[in-house]
């Protein structure tokens, strides 16, 4: 089942209350719900990670738990999808977004050479940012939405299959007696 793969990636709640960058949130952290994993919560809280995993900013990680709270999903699980976008994944997924936001507003690509600097963010703000946050943008839409609805189904799938398995076994069992 989906809830046995995932608690044993997610962390000890109460490590995750510890936490000093998390004290912003207070007594809200108190709340059960953002820590029972059933599917309601998963697919919530997958959608959640992976709608904020596509934004361009830092602190990626309290945008997710700080929309997570409110809608009272499973907040390691918000939390931990936002790593999804890691320095590895970040330059295709950004690529990848800035094609998309090519397309959506039907401009030419324009061709740029990466710079760690403060000039060329500067400069690319007005070159190719517009594409860029329109197509972060739509990816983070649909990502969130893949997120939740495939989460959702997964997580139906896998209890269907377990009972279809144990209602088989029922039968083979009544059969042999």
């Amino acid at each position: 089942m989906p809830r046995k793969f995932i608690r044993r990636f997610l962390p000890d709640h109460q490590k995750i209350r510890e936490q000093r960058a998390l004290a912003v949130f207070g007594t809200l952290l108190h709340d059960a719900n953002l820590w029972h994993l059933n599917r309601r919560s998963a697919a919530g809280a997958f959608g959640i990670g992976l709608f904020f995993a596509f934004w361009p900013v830092p602190f990626q990680m309290w945008l997710a738990a700080a929309l997570a709270i409110p809608c009272r999903v499973n907040l390691p699980l918000s939390v931990a999808t936002v790593w999804i976008t890691n320095p590895l994944t970040m330059p295709p997924m950004f690529y990848g977004a800035y094609l998309v936001g090519v397309f959506a507003l039907g401009e030419e690509i324009q061709s740029f050479a990466f710079e760690l600097s403060w000039d060329w963010v500067v400069q690319s703000i007005s070159t190719i940012g517009p594409a860029f946050l329109v197509g972060c943008g739509i990816c983070a839409i649909v990502a969130g939405l893949a997120g939740y609805f495939g989460m959702n189904l997964l997580w139906r799938w896998s209890v269907v299959r377990h009972w279809n398995k144990r209602r088989a076994q029922r039968k083979s069992a009544s059969s042999d007696s």
